[in-house]
């Protein structure tokens, strides 16, 4: 994503979402959990999640990137990259796309701290005077991720989000971010997240 094309074993920009998107892009086109592409990708997500298979070291969430340090928006707690709702709710969506279950115990220790850490459109995470304006800078992506990984769990999350986004529609029916962080302040993004957001949380 951006710069020069990078050669092993540089490995250029990588990061949790856009693995996310991908790995749902080919289950979508009927490629099965058994190929060897979900097999490679599950090394790089699973080192993306705060866990260690036996609940002493770790919370379950999930962080950016393992290669990227300095693109982990909620940065470090020790020597420990920070959960973040965003990252969570991909790394959710990127371990059901490979073919775990939702009984999966990476999925239930995600789920868990979800729902510890859910609220309303503000992103979960964020510690400290230096992250302040990251929960509402990736809000309306925090908002369709979320509703969508609770949706695939099928969880209900209860209706803030929805009524977040009820009251900040602008009076054209689209969204904006006043915060332009990661460019949510565009309408185009931040409606379209919107949208998506509302469909996943229909019928909840």
């Amino acid at each position: 994503m951006g710069g020069n094309r990078r050669t092993p074993p540089d490995t250029g920009h990588v990061d949790l979402s856009m693995t996310r998107y991908v790995l749902q892009a080919l289950r979508a086109a009927g490629l099965p959990a058994s190929d060897p592409a979900f097999e490679h990708a599950r090394v790089f997500v699973e080192r993306c999640q705060n866990f260690d298979g036996k609940h002493t070291n770790g919370d379950g969430g999930f962080f950016f990137s393992t290669t990227e340090s300095d693109t982990n928006k909620a940065g470090a707690d020790g020597t420990r990259l920070r959960s973040y709702g965003t990252t969570t709710a991909d790394g959710v969506l990127a371990l059901l796309a490979m073919g775990s279950s939702p009984g999966d115990e990476r999925i239930v220790a995600a789920q868990r701290w979800m729902s510890g850490h859910h609220r309303d459109m503000n992103v979960p995470g964020f510690v400290g005077e230096a992250y302040d304006r990251w929960p509402r800078g990736l809000a309306f992506y925090y908002s369709a991720v979320s509703a969508q990984a609770f949706r695939s769990l099928k969880v209900n999350a209860g209706a803030t989000v929805i009524e977040g986004l009820r009251r900040t529609q602008r009076s054209d029916g689209s969204w904006a971010n006043p915060e332009n962080l990661v460019k949510e302040d565009d309408p185009l993004i931040a409606t379209t997240f919107a949208v998506h957001a509302m469909a996943a949380n229909r019928g909840q």
